[in-house]
């Protein structure tokens, strides 16, 4: 190896694969019940809202593992971190199955589910910073992010099949034993890191992590940015949530909500592929965050003004694409603009973030509907200002330097 060359190593596609198998899981069995909320209900003797706590727990015991979770992958590793949340999805999935006919057990493997979710989904920029160089680590969070959206995106369209076909109980063991499975194949081949660092020396060092919660807020940009993902995570989860809602007065059928809802993840899945790369080939972050803002704030206009089927198909698909593709490159960005503080910890606080809006803006969302017609409409406008606002704020972030850092070229490795 040249003393100014680094290698990078094929395996780290073999690394990633295993983790976006994991984290699909994981985002499968936190949206299991959304698609069937009213059977679930009547097959448990229990409210819509009861049901709907069975998702919203995965937001609440988020916003109190997060940090927890981001020490134990910033100081034991991937292996470990994601290890732990890949088991707990592994047992409480398998348990969630065989107790299918209690609505109590059920809740409590939930939560056992939803207490291993920011073991995987803070290791996000972990594993890109871990395993690839930086001209491909917003590519790789990309990927990590699309492996959530597939989850979602399979959940939503699996479920009412299966659950109809094996009925409830069936249905969750089928679920826990693809977790199960999942865990084994990361511990079979995840690996910490490669051999050598996938950067220049000295890229790959990074400060404690005690050390690194006192920079993260002395960081403008990163604090800006973790605003931006308030209002960008925040109107995405409580657009999902209440999707049936918000067509409902317009005449649509909740199946017709359902096409809508899962279209928009279907852009978020393409344009996870898309905006991240392009990121990547044109080394810069700021004009992607900003674009995406920008089509995102598009898409909610559409969809909150919408009155032809058709339109809001193709509203759904741009917001979806638009605005979880600006997921992935803020991740990216947000652990080079903290450097060196650890990746889990930024990724964490970020998707924090987007927990605490999430439940905020769900809860204000149902209390702004209007009594009389149930209309949302005022809702989404103040939500579009939000975004709005959330695209000045992006004006304001500044290009990081990471790029410049990384003038060798990277050699092959096995």
């Amino acid at each position: 190896m040249q003393k100014d060359n680094f290698k990078v190593y094929g395996y780290r596609w073999v690394v990633l694969l295993a983790f976006m198998l994991v984290v699909a899981i994981n985002q499968l069995l936190w949206i299991t019940f959304a698609p069937i909320t009213g059977d679930a209900a009547k097959f448990y003797g229990v409210s819509d809202l009861s049901i709907g706590l069975l998702s919203m727990s995965f937001m609440i015991v988020y916003i109190l593992v997060s940090i927890p979770a981001s020490w134990v992958i910033d100081t034991y590793g991937i292996r470990v971190a994601v290890g732990i949340g890949a088991i707990l999805t592994g047992i409480f999935g398998i348990m969630r199955g065989l107790t299918a006919s209690s609505y109590t057990w059920v809740l409590v493997a939930q939560i056992g589910i939803a207490i291993g979710q920011p073991f995987i989904l803070n290791a996000v920029t972990t594993v890109a910073a871990r395993w690839f160089p930086v001209r491909e680590r917003a590519t790789a969070s990309g990927l990590g992010s699309l492996a959530m959206y597939l989850g979602i995106f399979l959940g939503l369209i699996l479920t009412p099949f299966l659950a109809a076909r094996f009925q409830m109980g069936g249905m969750l063991v089928a679920y826990g034993i693809a977790a199960v499975v999942a865990a084994i194949v990361f511990f079979i081949f995840a690996k910490e890191r490669p051999a050598t660092p996938p950067c220049p020396p000295g890229m790959e060092v990074r400060s404690l992590v005690l050390d690194g919660l006192k920079k993260i807020f002395r960081q403008r940009d990163f604090v800006l940015l973790m605003i931006i993902f308030f209002i960008g995570l925040g109107a995405f989860n409580a657009v999902t949530t209440w999707i049936e809602d918000i067509l409902r007065p317009r005449g649509l059928s909740s199946a017709q909500a359902g096409v809508i809802g899962g279209l928009m993840i279907v852009g978020g899945i393409v344009g996870a592929l898309v905006m991240p790369s392009l990121s990547d080939k044109y080394r810069r972050r700021i004009p992607f965050i900003l674009l995406a803002l920008a089509g995102a704030a598009l898409g909610l206009a559409g969809i909150t003004f919408a009155i032809e089927y058709w339109l809001l198909l193709i509203s759904a698909f741009v917001m979806g694409f638009f605005l979880l593709s600006a997921g992935p490159i803020g991740f990216q960005y947000g652990a080079e603009i903290t450097h060196p503080v650890p990746e889990g910890t930024s990724n964490g606080f970020l998707l924090l973030m987007g927990q605490i809006s999430g439940i905020a803006f769900i809860f204000a969302m149902d209390s702004l509907k209007s009594q009389q017609t149930g209309s949302m409409t005022l809702s989404l406008v103040v939500l579009i200002g939000l975004i709005a606002l959330s695209l000045i704020l992006g004006a304001l972030l500044k290009e990081p330097k990471t790029f410049l850092a990384e003038s060798a070229k990277p050699t092959k490795g096995n």
